[in-house]
């Protein structure tokens, strides 16, 4: 009994990488059916606005998983990155990246005798990736970062038992909590919550830039590694230099009712067509879906043929010893499927028997929805963002204060995100985009409407560009001071 998965070729190298992949799939006897699916530039090109059609995405959202290779999105036409669409769309909320020493792939680290054998897991679907980022003047432009707690909790526990299924002892979050202190701050704040769940993992948490540091001067010290979006993208190609590029970086986006599997590096139009491509970074994709599936015999066997592979010196053009001759996509291929049943000298995969193989897609009639209730809530203020022309800030708090109703007070005005208002340094740089705080007085309640009056009254003087309120959950309020407030 086959199960049937949908397969997009992807667009220049990708049907070659493809197509040597699922040669090597079917020598070894995987048991999959492939409805292949209509994905890509040309897509785009053909006026399809998400780069798929409407019957690749039914077949998709039917099957529930999706094997790509590479794809391109055009660059300008307002389009969306293909790639970004469909992890956000389907909710793929887990990236999951393996990066690993393999035997005939040289790097300075094989040279040095230091092995790198870690994951990277990142968050896939909110932070700036939710590209939502406005002009607020013709100087200013702003884009929104967004953490939740949900999508948070659902990377973090994903994270937490991969690396239990993994036999990993460690699994470390890395952050900008000391900067970013409400977002960074939530994702943190999750980590260390869910971490009490998973006693056996050793739990730690490194800032993002000292971690970058220490992945280049002592990798073999990391295990597993959990970050939100941006920072994930960031350190996972960094992770992929370590060990080789972008050809040897496997990659998997995971949900709760779709998953993609998929190569990360691009298209290569400068060897399209040649059948010179290295598949290996598919490949190692492939052998993470077959996990993922249920079919690990498969996937063992499929392994120890690429890493016997490479440890025996066939490589293509991009990698490897240069005094040999390199082979093609399909000789590479070929070598792969010739040396299956074989294992390498080291690094041997064991192999564990496939298991029974359920449906992964559930068929759903609404969308998922996840609030925290029973948190008290209270308006304490309003954040004004305005376009005040060539005004100094004391003059700019002047016109504030004119809009003052007797619940509220003006007690900051900022710039870029530095106070410069009632205090600051005559030093700090402006730009004509300011923040206006307004607070409620202590003892006072207010509303909504009160907040959005003092908006609408500040327009006379300013031109709004934006207005935030100002809230307070429990005892803890939800918005950060200026810099020098």
């Amino acid at each position: 009994m086959k199960t049937k998965i949908a397969v997009a070729n992807g667009d220049g190298i990708g049907p070659e990488i493809m197509q040597a992949v699922l040669r090597i799939f079917e020598a070894n006897h995987v048991p999959l059916e492939y409805e292949f699916v209509e994905m890509g530039k040309s897509y785009f090109d053909a006026g399809h606005s998400t780069g798929m059609t409407a019957k690749a995405k039914e077949t998709i959202e039917n099957l529930g998983l999706l094997f790509k290779g590479p794809m391109e999105t055009p660059k300008g036409k307002g389009v969306k990155s293909i790639n970004v669409t469909a992890r956000k769309v389907w909710n793929t909320y887990a990236n999951q990246r393996d990066f690993r020493s393999l035997n005939g792939v040289e790097t300075v680290f094989s040279k040095a005798g230091i092995p790198i054998n870690l994951t990277i897991i990142r968050e896939n679907i909110e932070d700036t990736y939710g590209g939502i980022e406005h002009l607020l003047t013709y100087d200013v432009a702003v884009g929104r970062r967004i953490i939740t707690r949900p999508g948070s909790a659902q990377v973090i526990r994903y994270a937490f038992e991969m690396a239990r299924r993994k036999g990993y002892t460690k699994l470390a979050c890395a952050h900008k909590a000391n900067i970013m202190k409400l977002t960074d701050g939530l994702f943190l704040e999750t980590f260390q919550e869910i971490a009490k769940e998973y006693p056996d993992i050793q739990s730690s948490d490194i800032i993002v830039d000292d971690l970058c540091m220490k992945l280049v001067t002592q990798p073999q010290n990391f295990q597993a590694i959990v970050l939100t979006n941006l920072q994930g993208d960031i350190v996972s190609d960094l992770c992929a230099g370590l060990v080789g590029g972008l050809g040897f970086a496997p990659s998997a986006n995971i949900g709760d009712n779709i998953s993609i599997f998929e190569a990360v590096h691009g298209t290569a139009p400068d060897i399209t067509g040649k059948g010179i491509a290295n598949p290996t970074a598919l490949l190692l994709s492939g052998i993470l879906m077959l996990r993922y599936m249920g079919f690990t015999e498969n996937a063992a066997a499929i392994e120890n043929a690429l890493l016997y592979t490479l440890e025996h010196g066939t490589h293509t053009g991009d990698f490897g010893d240069k005094s040999t001759a390199a082979v093609n996509t399909n000789g590479f291929a070929d070598a792969i499927i010739a040396n299956l049943g074989k294992a390498p000298s080291k690094d041997f995969v064991i192999s564990q028997p496939n298991q029974e193989i359920k449906a992964t897609a559930k068929h759903l009639d609404k969308n998922k929805l996840t609030v925290t209730k029973g948190i008290k809530e209270e308006m304490v203020g309003v954040d004004v963002f305005v376009e005040a022309g060539d005004l100094q800030p004391a003059e700019l708090a002047e016109l504030a204060k004119k809009r003052l109703t007797d619940n509220f007070e003006v007690v900051m005005i900022s710039n870029r995100g530095t106070q410069v208002w009632p205090t600051g340094s005559i030093y700090t740089e402006l730009v004509n985009e300011y923040r206006v705080r307004f607070e409620k007085k202590p003892g006072t309640v207010v509303t909504q409407k009160e907040l959005l009056h003092i908006a609408a009254a500040f327009s006379e003087d300013a031109k709004i560009c934006s207005v935030e309120f100002l809230m307070k959950f429990g005892d803890k309020i939800g918005y950060t001071l200026a810099q020098g407030q």
